[in-house]
């Protein structure tokens, strides 16, 4: 979400749930006079195997898009910015510190029990709490809720969080300092409310179909590993009026060639990313079916920081230097993606952010300034460098890692060994920090430059390059804490110009996303995270 600049009229209406909470555009919106079709069941590929249904376990768009099918937060951000009341149906806050939400009367699990203000307080609690493990721990911290930084690196106690009942329907929250972006970063899958009694009594178990509850449109009612995920319709959501599909199927297709033959088979209503080399040819003879949406996310490759070479930031910026980013924009993708020199976004949270000095220098003027910091480093020909280079299984990951790898090698005469492994397997790796460097990408969690720059913050759980330079920490602090949007764009321009020469991570190009989806699916409308939501959608007569 673009931040609001605190307008006290506009406010008072907004929090009052006189703007805008009627007009829910997170539902499915059937144009007058649409045929439906009598059988309102949807079928999508998500990519891969979620880890886990678990809000606090996760940290990608893979379970994220289920999550955010089956749970709802508190409030919701609609694509114009503006903030939607979801679980909440109303708020009030003091200082723009101390935040007093209203939980909507009435609403319960799908079981039929009651969603309350303790349960809010006891699932951020757990998110926070180091036992949990949780890649998100460090993210109420970033929200600046009071303790939440502490807590998650076992300084206090979990029950020491800004965060309070104060009755079954009423939640308060008390940040440290104003944050501008405190509603937009709450509209996140991880700071969903659990049950507390479902993750007590069946443990690590509470996520499968037998056992789970769920505040969302949708509840799993079948989970085959590596086969699919079936969602049936929850009557008991709050909002149940407005849904229209009843059954939505997940399918964990990591293969984009395997994805787009079951697309064209009938199998599949929505692809989950369309084959770079299949992607001209899909224009031609599929336009129509071909959506193609500009998304806040970076790709990018991280380095392990703690690891020599690269422990010295001279061997990171050689190799960010002698990456020509422009032709794997291009010519290896070609659908539109942006060559990347920054982490963030140029265009984000209503600020410009500029790329560094080098990235406007021509290519050979690079080259050799990268061969000279190699040089430096203590590499040339008579001692190569030589790392290996991690990526999940895909088509589209693979072809990128052979264009840098070989680019690296010519430019520089450097040596990478390619290694694949699966998506849950890579990110155990990431996080034990059993790389070299690794194939990552950050999709906004939300319309701010912090989003992505937090993971590279000192002692974040998402840090898992391990960089820490307390001059970009502190850019970071005072950003959060700046009143105004220009302020904190002069913050974050300084974070990224810290980023541009320490380089803990390559930004190699912003993405687009592109999907096909069958021409009777109706509502099919990503957000600018990238999301889409299956009660959105409908399916027409066909």
């Amino acid at each position: 979400m673009k931040p609001q600049k605190h307008n006290p009229i506009t406010q008072v209406l907004l929090l009052a749930g006189l703007l805008g909470a009627t007009s829910l555009s997170w539902a499915a919106q059937v144009p007058e006079g649409t045929a439906l079709a009598d059988k309102q069941e949807l079928v999508r590929n998500n990519g891969s195997e979620p880890a886990t249904l678990d809000p606090h376990k996760v940290e990608s768009d893979v379970e994220g898009n289920i999550i955010r099918d089956i749970f709802d937060g508190l409030v919701a951000v609609r694509a114009d910015g503006s903030i939607e009341p979801r679980l909440a149906e109303k708020w009030e806050e003091k200082d723009n510190t101390v935040w007093t939400f209203h939980l909507r009367p009435g609403i319960t699990w799908s079981d039929g029990t009651a969603i309350t203000a303790q349960d809010v307080v006891w699932s951020w609690q757990r998110l926070v709490d180091p036992k949990t493990v949780s890649p998100y721990a460090s993210y109420p911290g970033n929200m600046h809720i009071v303790n939440a930084a502490d807590i998650a690196l076992g300084k206090k106690s979990p029950d020491a969080l800004g965060v309070k009942a104060l009755d079954d329907n009423t939640l308060q929250v008390t940040l440290s300092q104003p944050n501008a972006a405190f509603l937009s970063m709450l509209d996140h899958y991880v700071m969903v409310p659990v049950d507390p009694v479902l993750v007590q009594r069946f443990g690590d178990k509470w996520t499968q179909p037998q056992h789970i509850v769920t505040s969302g449109a949708y509840k799993p009612t079948q989970w085959v590993v590596n086969e699919r995920i079936v969602a049936e319709r929850n009557p008991k959501y709050w909002d149940n009026e407005h849904t229209v599909i009843n059954k939505v199927t997940y399918l964990p297709i990591a293969s984009e060639a395997a994805d787009v033959n079951r697309y064209k088979a009938g199998e599949i209503d929505i692809v989950y990313t369309v084959p770079i080399n299949q992607f001209a040819q899909l224009k031609k003879t599929m336009g129509s079916q071909l959506d193609v949406s500009p998304q806040l996310a970076t790709y990018y490759y991280q380095f392990n920081t703690t690891k020599a070479p690269f422990n010295d930031a001279r061997v990171r910026r050689a190799l960010n230097m002698a990456l020509d980013k422009d032709i794997i924009a291009d010519k290896v993708l070609g659908q539109g993606q942006r060559p990347a020199w920054l982490i963030s976004q140029p265009e984000i949270g209503g600020v410009s952010l500029k790329n560094p000095d080098y990235a406007s220098w021509p290519r050979d003027k690079r080259i050799a300034e990268a061969k000279k910091l190699l040089a430096e480093a203590g590499f040339g020909e008579n001692h190569p460098l030589s790392f290996n280079l991690l990526y999940n299984t895909s088509e589209s990951h693979q072809r990128i890692a052979i264009a840098a790898s070989s680019m690296w090698k010519k430019n520089l005469g450097v040596e990478v060994k390619l290694q694949n492994q699966e998506w849950k397997t890579m990110l155990d790796s990431m996080h034990t920090g059993n790389f070299d460097v690794v194939r990552y990408a950050w999709i906004a969690d939300y319309d701010d430059a912090s989003t992505f720059l937090n993971n590279f913050r000192t002692g974040d759980s998402e840090n898992t390059s391990k960089y820490s330079n307390t001059t970009f920490d502190q850019m970071l602090v005072d950003a959060a804490k700046a009143t105004d949007v220009a302020k904190r764009g002069e913050y974050y321009q300084k974070a990224e110009d810290i980023l541009a020469q320490d380089v803990p991570a390559i930004p190699v190009y912003h993405y687009v996303r592109t999907h096909l989806v069958k021409p009777w699916v109706g509502g099919f409308t990503p957000d600018k995270l990238g999301f889409y939501y299956t009660k959105d959608m409908f399916i027409k007569k066909h």
